[in-house]
């Protein structure tokens, strides 16, 4: 028990994560566990990677993303927190039974958070432990409720947008005006964008999936401005021996050189510039996320929408905007992105299709 212990522990403190996990547990629970009856598991070769950097080396082995491998390392270590910091491999279908049912029925939790969870834990025990997970019983489900997505007008797309200004304007701009996701807005680079064709490449977004939407005419010129001031930032980060930022996988191996290159810019680089003081790397990262988020918010409030917009609200208002346009929903389902066209559909629902654009027959009397 005390190889298995050490190996689930192994990287906690230094992660300096705290909160929600130690919710589940106490030093008591701890000491408890060490002094257990149960039979103990075979000693670890010291020499093999720790249970959490193999599910690392699992998850980035599949290219899933820095976050889903941020979360799931959560999930399985809020697991093995519940289950006073056995082993997973001492677990099976009962343990995860409990887990997940303590969740929605303590916790409360939605049911996408109870199934990312779920999905988590079968990672773990698929690609880590190497086991199949089978039959888990009478496990209580978070109900998933319907929603109707929340959608500007357009007269309130404009007010929002008119209490935004520089860098922030355009990019909120570009999620209304392509259907873009934050992220996918933040992420950008210069070659993903094609003038010419008024088109712009989304690469590897949800799910890993490349697409293409379009370019908005009005935003052309204040793109191509935009842009003329991020070269001018990039010019005095050459000067100065800087000039790099990050690139996809394993291309910065592959072309040294690249990530100065103007091509690979961010759209929307940060502030200031950034330096790995144990690699020594060097460079600007894109615009943190939550600086258009705050602008976004504030933009509302000044706005007196009573509606909850956030950044994401642009890209439902886009969505639903087409459609009440007359574009054909197939059409709209490959500018989002969406692999099923169930998921677009929602957005017929928010249309003036409903009961409020249905004469009733008492008016014909």
């Amino acid at each position: 028990m005390v190889a298995a212990l050490s190996e689930c522990l192994a990287g906690f403190v230094s992660s300096g994560e705290s909160g929600i996990l130690c919710k589940e547990s106490s030093d008591a629970d701890l000491y408890r566990s060490l002094s257990d009856s149960r039979p103990k598991a075979p000693a670890r070769d010291q020499s093999s990677p720790k249970l959490l950097d193999r599910l690392k080396e699992a998850l980035r082995a599949r290219h899933y993303s820095p976050r889903t491998e941020s979360t799931y390392h959560q999930w399985v270590k809020r697991y093995i927190f519940f289950h006073n910091v056995r082993h997973p491999a001492e677990m099976a279908e009962p343990e995860i039974n409990a887990f997940l049912t303590h969740l929605a029925v303590k916790h409360k939790v939605s049911a996408s958070t109870q199934n990312q969870a779920l999905s988590a834990l079968l990672f773990l025990y698929r690609h880590v432990i190497g086991r199949e997970i089978g039959d888990l019983g009478d496990v209580i489900r978070a109900r998933k409720p319907k929603r109707v997505p929340v959608v500007m007008t357009r007269e309130e797309v404009k007010l929002v947008l008119d209490n935004l200004s520089d860098d922030k304007w355009l990019a909120a701009s570009l999620m209304y005006g392509t259907g873009l996701r934050l992220m996918e807005c933040m992420r950008l680079r210069v070659q993903d964008i094609d003038f010419s064709k008024n088109q712009i490449l989304v690469r590897h977004g949800k799910g890993a999936k490349d697409r293409v939407t379009m370019l908005p005419d009005s935003l052309k010129i204040p793109l191509q401005s935009h842009l003329e001031r991020v070269k001018a930032i990039h010019d005095r980060d050459l000067s100065d021996s800087w000039g790099g930022v990050e690139m996809p996988v394993a291309l910065g191996r592959k072309y040294p050189n690249a990530s100065k290159e103007w091509r690979w810019q961010w759209v929307f680089p940060q502030a200031n510039r950034w330096q790995n003081p144990k690699t020594g790397e060097q460079g600007r990262h894109h615009m943190d996320e939550s600086l258009v988020q705050k602008a976004v918010r504030e933009a509302v409030i000044k706005a007196s929408l009573v509606k909850r917009a956030t950044c994401h609200t642009f890209r439902h208002s886009f969505a639903t905007h087409l459609l009440e346009s007359g574009y054909d929903i197939r059409t709209v389902q490959e500018l989002l992105g969406h692999e099923d066209v169930k998921t677009t559909m929602i957005y017929t629902h928010v249309l003036n299709r409903g009961p409020a654009g249905v004469q009733s027959p008492f008016d014909d009397l």
